[in-house]
């Protein structure tokens, strides 16, 4: 299984005899997230908002381990919702082993429900790592800089524990929920017994990060629903109908590219972050420059998802399988699986949108870079000349599959580009 084989082979390719020098702060970074990108591909419980939720906490770990030994790096306490100012630091302390440490109780926060072959390897990774980072050192440096980058991640758990959604029951499926009634209302789409409910109808509760509110980025509903062949909500769904009829094997390879299922990729949100590890790695970014990307990434993203699920429980839109079939085409497949919950507005294009808003803010206009996200699972790397043309493309790609309207894609890119503003806005590096 590639659980149990890419796991090991990532503990041991980052920890084996070619990693004898302790690592740096980037490596020790590169090292966890990779890691994370792993846990998360392989862990049921994390659906995209859960696993964007557990990016954002573990950006904002890193960026604060980083910036609590760096002047030029200012902290995101009073910034985010509820932080407090963390700990002080007492003399000089080692970067890599506060990093390290901070990242892998931070990890084991949350990411920590992984299976049993998951939870090995996080211990493989914490020791080996351990060995090579403090043989080197003094052993006071190394209690002292172990000890304060835990306590900056016991910091960021105790705030994550207050924001409502520390708890994830059911996989994210109420045990309670009155579908509606109406005829635009979202009705499931498939047979699964768990998914005869939405996912997750309450993570528009969770306290955002940096804007201030779930509502701060309302959009205007879909077009009205109708099924007169005039109208213009039949006229959305006769372009999803035409657009399935007639895709090419570029818009296939798109379609798949990003659709990030979970249990199969490491989820919509891990692709924005594989995509600044591989800038990272080209790139030789340090670890103020990187972190900066991570958090601002983490808490751009979590913030859209808190926003798109506010958005799409208020209008409780069907989604076009449902439609089509009902209305148009009684056999029309979708190229890809329906997610469990309402159509609008596309949470593909919400969170695309926030994070190509923070990461051209981060990286600058026509910052171009190539995405290798899923060439190990058979896709072939694509090139993109911004990061707009990849959020652009990320969006499309749900008309593509078959389970988006239009007006989901173009608002939800509208929606994350007004949730990234917010994180853009967070005052990093001085």
């Amino acid at each position: 299984m590639r659980l149990v084989a890419l796991i090991f082979i990532v503990a041991r390719l980052l920890c084996g005899p070619a990693a004898a020098a302790a690592p740096t702060p980037e490596k020790v970074l590169a090292n966890w997230y990779r890691m994370v990108l792993e846990l998360a591909r392989h862990t049921p419980t994390y659906s995209p908002p859960v696993a964007s939720r557990s990016f954002a906490y573990l950006g904002v770990t890193a960026y604060e381990a980083t910036a609590s030994g760096n002047p030029d790096m200012q902290s995101l306490a009073g910034q985010l919702t509820d932080l407090s100012p963390l700990p002080p630091r007492d003399g000089t302390l080692d970067e890599a082993l506060v990093l390290h440490a901070a990242l892998s109780e931070a990890v084991t926060a949350f990411f920590g429900n992984t299976g049993p072959t998951g939870q090995r390897a996080m211990k493989a990774l914490d020791r080996q790592m351990n060995e090579s980072l403090g043989d080197a050192l003094d052993p006071d440096l190394a209690a002292r800089s172990e000890a304060y980058g835990r306590a900056v991640a016991d910091h960021v758990i105790a705030w994550s524990k207050g924001d409502g959604k520390s708890v994830v029951e059911n996989l994210g499926f109420p045990y309670e929920y009155t579908l509606g009634t109406e005829p635009w209302s979202w009705v499931p789409t498939s047979a699964i017994p768990l998914q005869q409910v939405p996912l997750m109808p309450g993570w528009r509760e969770m306290r955002p990060f940096a804007m201030p509110s779930g509502a701060a980025c309302p959009l205007p509903p879909p077009p009205e629903y109708s099924e007169d062949p005039a109208s213009a909500f039949y006229a959305e769904a006769m372009e999803v109908k035409t657009v399935r009829d007639n895709l090419t094997d570029e818009q296939k390879q798109i379609a798949r590219f990003w659709s990030d299922d979970p249990m199969l990729s490491p989820t919509p949100p891990g692709h924005w972050m594989a995509i600044v590890l591989q800038i990272m790695a080209r790139d030789g970014l340090d670890t103020a420059r990187s972190t900066d990307a991570l958090a601002r990434l983490g808490v751009a993203v979590a913030d859209s998802f808190i926003a798109c699920w506010d958005t799409k429980f208020q209008y409780d839109l069907l989604r076009p399988v449902t439609y089509i079939r009902r209305v148009i085409d009684p056999k029309f497949e979708p190229l890809l699986i329906t997610p469990p919950f309402p159509e609008y507005p596309s949470g593909h294009s919400t969170q695309s949108g926030a994070a190509a808003t923070v990461l051209t803010a981060v990286f600058g206009e026509g910052f171009a870079f190539t995405d290798s996200t899923h060439v190990d699972d058979g896709l072939p790397a694509r090139n993109y000349p911004d990061f707009w043309a990849a959020a652009n493309e990320a969006a499309l790609s749900r008309l593509y599959g078959g389970i988006h309207f239009r007006a989901a894609i173009a608002q939800g890119l509208a929606q994350g580009r007004c949730v990234g503003a917010y994180a853009e806005a967070l005052r990093t590096l001085r």
